[in-house]
Parts: structure tokens; C-alpha cells; sequence
């Protein structure tokens, strides 16, 4: 059974005086475990307040935290970087860990927004659309097309399919990741890292639709047998 590492997402308690809290999306846990995976938390190292803190306000990870992140990461087949509404440093390194050590990695949302931004310092930015990209969790709502010379189109095999959106901001083109999908309005759907052997980033949730959508279901599916073939 294939180990997939899940970073936890940071939020506020708004129903206990607006604590900060760490937490893994329900609809991830699921979906992972249906489609024959083991989760493991990879659970932030800092002594700091992750929602509090901004993004160039936090500490430099010392050498020791990050052996103690690395031995975490190693004991993972594969990455599933989770939506959300902030990510830290924290979340970088262990995307940096995952394309030196060519981990299989799905990143969704946030996550493949994050990834634009690694080595390139992108801002994201906020979308002006005629299409809602940001609908409730299953809604199917608007159309991507798939570049037909990508990993991406190999796994789904279709060039044209109905998506969930669930996000207000959109990344831009970065030069480490290559662009294999787009909305109709020109939004970025969907990268992957061209040197890697499954490093690929979604802008919609497969997770959500797991039971209901075939090309979810061969997303996630794909994503856990390159976990479990993962030769360390």
C-alpha cells in the first residue's frame, strides 16, 4: 500500500474565538483511502503561528528541521499537496523535496498555484471572468482543454472536460512547469514538471468527485499506482 504525505492546511476556528488550527480536507481522507492509499500528516516544524505569520516573515528552516521534515518525507511514496487558503515555506521545501527526489506529486488548487510560484517569485492574482471559477464543491463548471502532448491527456484521454472550481485567484505561466490545460478565459487548469516522472498541478479538486467523475477517479487512481511503483 502506497504511503501518500499530506501537509496539513492552516485556518482559524471561527466557533472558538478564532484559534488557529491544522487540519487535513475530510473529502482527501476519503478519497485516498477508496482508492487504495495509506495517509500520512506531515505536520508543520516551526514554533510559529502559520496563519498568522506572512509568507516572508517566517524563520529560515534551520539544517535540523530540515532533516527532521526529510525523515518524515522519506518514509512517503508520494505527495498530495492539498488546497487551502495559505501555504508557508514549510509547504515549498517539501515541494522542493518531492522534484529533487522525483516523488510521485499531485497538487491541487492552492498547491498548483504554489508550484507556479516555485523558483519564480509569481503573484497570484485575482480572476476577471465571465466564467464562475468559484462554485460550490461538485459542481462541474466549466470546460478544460487538455494539451494532447501531456502526461495529463495520456491519463485522462480525453482533450475537452467539464471541471469543479472552487478558487478566486489564478496563477500565472511559470518557468520551471509547463501548462497543459486552460478555462475557455485563459485561466491556467493544469501544469506538470516536464523532467519528472508525475509532478503534476490542478487548479479543480478531483478529490470532491472521486465517486461521481471518471476523470477524476483516473487522476487520483494514476497518482496512487505511481505511488506504489515508486523505486526508492
Amino acid at each position: 500500500m502506497a504511503v501518500i504525505g499530506i501537509p496539513v492546511r492552516y485556518d482559524y476556528d471561527r466557533d472558538m474565538n478564532n484559534r488557529s488550527i491544522i487540519y487535513i480536507f475530510e473529502s482527501l481522507r476519503r478519497t485516498i483511502q477508496k482508492a487504495g492509499g495509506d495517509i500520512k500528516m506531515i505536520l508543520p516544524i516551526q514554533d510559529v503561528d502559520y496563519m498568522k505569520t506572512e509568507y516572508s516573515d517566517f524563520p529560515e528552516l534551520t539544517e535540523e528541521e530540515k532533516i527532521k521534515i526529510n525523515n518524515e518525507l522519506d518514509k512517503c511514496d508520494g505527495l498530495l499537496l492539498p488546497g487551502g487558503i495559505k501555504y508557508s515555506p514549510f509547504d515549498m521545501y517539501i515541494l522542493d523535496y518531492a522534484i529533487k527526489n522525483d516523488m510521485p506529486t499531485l497538487g491541487i488548487c492552492l498547491s498548483m498555484q504554489m508550484m507556479t510560484c516555485y523558483e519564480n517569485n509569481n503573484n497570484l492574482e485575482l480572476i476577471e471572468s465571465n466564467i464562475n471559477h468559484n462554485e460550490p464543491d461538485k459542481i462541474l463548471s466549466h470546460l478544460v482543454k487538455i494539451d494532447k502532448e501531456s502526461k495529463l491527456y495520456k491519463i485522462i484521454g480525453k482533450e475537452e472536460i467539464m471541471v469543479n472550481s472552487i478558487h478566486k485567484y489564478h496563477a500565472n505561466e511559470s518557468n520551471i512547469y509547463k501548462t497543459v490545460a486552460y478555462a475557455p478565459d485563459g485561466v491556467i487548469e493544469a501544469i506538470e514538471h516536464p523532467n519528472l516522472t508525475f509532478n503534476i498541478g490542478l487548479q479543480w479538486h478531483p478529490e470532491k468527485n472521486y465517486d461521481e467523475d471518471e476523470n477524476s477517479r483516473k487522476i487520483i487512481d494514476e497518482f496512487i499506482k505511481q505511488a506504489e511503483n515508486r523505486v526508492i
